[in-house]
């Protein structure tokens, strides 16, 4: 995990020798010894991870270069304070020399801390070798060892049922079904119950049950299996692997067999197996269970994984019922309604259900009355996560998410830790995620791979190992929005407080401001989910923190008095995430805040960003929110090298008289006027990857600056004053050739100008939101959207719409709200689609969307959706034919 710090560490000492060359004269050479001494730290802390990454002895040499990286960034982003503190930017005024702290002292201080502190690292590091198996790494293989459960279970009979049926199903070839969840969800328990199921043990003559484990070894593996087949235990051991492999299959091949493989880890360590199965033979069955999706996805199977489901709500009461009284009727009534609302807090994972029905056991065991059992376990239910922290409960759920952290690689760790700075529950969007992730310096560059696609594998990679929960999809499939289940975040807030890696902060009444100021002195990241008014009251400051986040999920009006608190007392914050704080105008002296990579700001009628933002040089995110239809931007974000996102809902205005070299980072230009849209963009912003306009559109298509943005990938274009429509419509040249998603919004144009839409070569995704097209008719008879994926149409006065099998050969998702004239969906639409989400529609598209399906004998879930939307709450939206 320290690879990260140390990078990050270089990018900040190359930057300041060549853009504060002139502040530190005197200190140059020091400077440039410290980053020769950082280079060689990196490279020796790569060699480290490939000899011996995952032992104890390792791990505690990298956190320990992790807290003498933080020391040596603490004492220059303490000198660059003090200098910008002195004069203004120091980047830009050479005078400043004069002005600065001691050079000598400077040059001594660096000096020091490379031989007393990163000398002494290097050396550390580049002694430490292979090594052989840690105390940590014993533990871990006998905590992965433990058994099985059997009693006090609840049965989860359709996910059994359907992985039976997959068993029993008779196939050509060998097939090898995936069992796979995140940690704590009974994947283990299920397959065994699966595994002793009568009809199992009767159809299968041979059954076998191996356990893998991380410290994977394919010569194990093997010789488990062969003791089945094998007269003496000699016999096997003497075998080579070459002969064990054989013997295996020799063994599997022709037999009826059902061999479950528990717990794989890696794709690797399937590879290590695979050739000794017999994949000729269709009377065998192989059953794995793995945490990751890329090992399920990565078997040559048939049927495809399964992926377990969380408890409901009733499985979940029925386990701790099991787990407090030892059946399902000996709950007193008095503790019924206290005793479900527990068992829904627990969040469907059985592990967390027994680890908090064994603290209420305690209690109902040994309070004397049950007024005092229930005053306990409201008590318990007013925050069920806390007794999570506590004790031997964190082992007994950190044990388990622990082994997936201790699998996880070195460039993913604090990615995933970092996941415990959001509350429980908290919606995530996934670029809100990534972009933090980037500005922390979690993400190192890769040659011809954006930041942005880095951390979008790195997102998808934690999901696959089904350590961050996907809750919402955009229409491509990709991840929109996620979540981190409670019992994953505790084991992260716990870590991370261990590593220093930050700190949740939850004010009450009984803390004490002095024990807090104290910690606050060496931190370096500071959740706050606390009322803000209240800590910022005691005026805390925070020399080290370079991060401040704040993700309630209600939006706290902040108190006039203290709007300048957050740049005052944590001068060295690179990341500002205060979405949930609303100022009542712009800090001004935010421009203090020379580190800031990252800020996102709530303002409740803000009109300008002010010019001196421009002076944060480091900034590559920019994210308002403001209820002001318009945003004059004084800053200068031509001379703003490193900005890559700039997002707000107003409209940004730009001065077109502008100079500066910068633009070639932006990705995200969302939302501007479209007269700052002029050539000036397609110069600069070169590599400008999403693009939203709004206001009155006319002028825009005029010179047609949109074509020459050539990376442009998704286009927004928001109509808004007295004129409704368009008085032309974009021609073709209009838009870049490789645009894949637009989305257009109050234009108000006729249906027949979506002929020339239909010839943007690679367009996905198409959004009709607000009247984006007006008329009776949409004759979509005589041309094509090739790439099409997925439509939008929102609020239209449409009526007829005809299309031919050629004009969407791929689409597969429709949505379609506030169409209430709308008579029918093509059926030739219909025929192809695998999502349909309908609301205020005519009941009779439902009806023939529900008939056809039926009639084609489409995808159940196709089907089983339509039902659903008839029968459920969609059903309220329908209109009358």
């Amino acid at each position: 995990m320290a690879d990260a710090a140390v990078a990050f560490l270089l990018e900040q000492v190359s930057g300041v020798i060549k853009g504060y060359a002139h502040l530190i004269s005197g200190a140059g050479k020091e400077f440039e010894s410290l980053k020769e001494d950082v280079e060689s730290l990196k490279a020796t802390l790569k060699d480290l991870g490939n000899k011996s990454s995952k032992e104890h002895g390792a791990r505690l040499i990298q956190n320990q270069i992790r807290d003498v990286v933080y020391e040596v960034e603490d004492t220059i982003d303490s000198w660059l304070t003090q200098a910008a503190a002195l004069k203004g930017n120091p980047k830009s005024n050479r005078c400043f020399i004069w002005l600065c702290p001691n050079h000598v002292s400077l040059a001594n201080e660096v000096k020091s801390l490379r031989e007393d502190k990163v000398k002494i690292m290097l050396d550390k590091a580049s002694k430490m070798g292979p090594v052989g198996t840690s105390m940590v790494e014993q533990a871990k293989e006998t905590r992965t060892d433990r058994p099985i459960r059997q009693d006090n279970v609840v049965r989860l009979i359709d996910a059994e049922d359907i992985i039976i049926g997959y068993l029993k199903t008779d196939q050509m070839k060998l097939d090898i079904i995936p069992i796979i969840g995140m940690p704590g969800l009974g994947k283990t328990t299920t397959a065994w119950k699966i595994f002793n199921d009568e009809s199992i043990r009767s159809a299968f003559p041979i059954r076998i049950w191996v356990h893998f484990s991380q410290r994977f070894n394919t010569r194990n593996i093997l010789v488990q299996i062969m003791k089945h087949f094998a007269s003496s235990n000699e016999d096997v051991i003497s075998m080579n692997n070459q002969e064990l492999s054989s013997a295996v299959h020799a063994c599997l091949n022709g037999s009826k067999f059902l061999l479950v493989m528990d717990d794989v880890w890696k794709k690797n360590h399937w590879d290590g197996i695979k050739n000794a199965l017999p994949y000729g033979n269709g009377n065998g069955k192989v059953l794995i269970t793995s945490r990751h999706m890329t090992v399920g996805k990565h078997v040559k199977h048939i049927t495809k994984p399964h992926q377990m489901r969380f408890f409901t709500e009733n499985e979940s009461w029925e386990l701790l019922q099991l787990e407090v009284f030892g059946n399902h009727e000996s709950c007193p009534k008095e503790l019924r309604v206290i005793g479900e609302h527990i068992a829904k807090e627990c969040k469907g994972v059985p592990l967390t259900i027994v680890v908090i029905g064994g603290v209420l056991k305690d209690s109902y065991l040994s309070l004397d009355s049950l007024d005092m059992v229930k005053k306990k376990w409201e008590e318990i239910a007013r925050n069920v996560n806390l007794q999570l922290h506590l004790g031997d409960r964190v082992k007994a759920t950190s044990d388990v998410v622990a082994l997936s952290y201790d699998g996880l690689p070195d460039h993913l760790r604090e990615c995933f830790l970092y996941l415990g700075v959001f509350p429980a529950g908290y919606e995530i969007l996934s670029r809100t995620l990534t972009c933090l992730w980037i500005a922390e310096g979690f993400i190192q560059p890769e040659e011809n791979r954006s930041l942005e696609k880095i951390a979008e594998d790195n997102l998808n990679d934690l999901i696959s190992r089904n350590l961050l929960m996907v809750h919402k999809m955009n229409p491509m499939r990709e991840v929109k929005v996620c979540r981190v289940h409670d019992m994953i975040r505790v084991f992260c807030i716990d870590e991370a407080s261990k590593q220093n890696l930050f700190q949740e902060t939850r004010q009450s009444e009984e803390d004490d401001d002095g024990a807090l100021a104290s910690k606050l002195q060496r931190i370096h990241r500071l959740c706050l989910h606390s009322d803000v008014n209240k800590f910022f009251s005691a005026n805390l400051k925070g020399p080290r923190v370079r991060s401040f986040l704040s993700f309630r999920k209600d939006v706290v009006d902040l108190e006039s008095k203290y709007n300048s608190v957050i740049p005052e007392n944590y001068l060295s914050l690179r990341v500002l995430h205060s979405k949930s704080i609303k100022f009542k105008e712009f800090p001004q002296n935010v421009t203090k805040l020379n580190h800031l990579r990252y800020i996102v700001i709530c303002v409740a009628d803000l009109k300008i960003l002010p010019q001196s933002l421009s002076q944060l040089w480091n900034l590559q995110t920019i994210i308002v929110d403001t209820n002001s239809d318009s945003l004059t931007m004084e800053a200068n974000i031509w001379r703003m090298i490193r900005l890559r996102h700039v997002r707000t809902k107003s409209s940004i205005v730009l001065d077109k008289s502008w100079e500066g070299d910068a633009g070639k980072n932006l990705q995200t230009l969302n939302r501007l006027s479209p007269e700052s849209v002029t050539s000036v963009i397609s110069k600069k912003a070169s590599n400008l990857k999403t693009l939203g306009i709004r206001g009155k559109l006319g002028p825009l298509f005029d010179n047609m600056p949109l074509a020459k943005l050539n990376r442009l990938e998704k286009l927004k274009l928001h109509q808004v004053g007295s004129e409704k429509r368009l008085q032309q419509f974009p021609d073709l040249n209009c838009f870049t050739p490789n645009l894949k998603r637009l989305t257009l919004s109050k234009t108000f144009l006729e249906w027949k100008n979506m002929s020339t839409l239909a010839k943007i070569p690679v367009l996905e995704v198409l959004k009709l939101k607000e009247n984006a097209f007006t008329g009776i008719s949409w004759e979509a008879d005589n041309y094509a959207f090739d790439k099409l994926q997925f439509l939008l149409i929102l609020n239209t006065d449409l009526v007829l719409w005809t299309a031919s099998d050629k004009t969407f050969p791929c689409l597969r998702h429709l949505e379609l709200k506030n169409c209430e004239n709308l008579n029918a969906i093509p059926n030739c639409v219909l025929q192809r689609l695998e999502d349909l989400d309908i609301g205020r529609v005519r009941k009779s598209i439902a009806y023939s969307a529900q008939n056809l399906a039926l009639q084609l004998k489409l995808a159940p879930d196709l089907t089983n959706a339509l039902l659903h939307q008839l029968n459920g709450s969609i059903c309220a939206h329908l209109v009358d034919a």
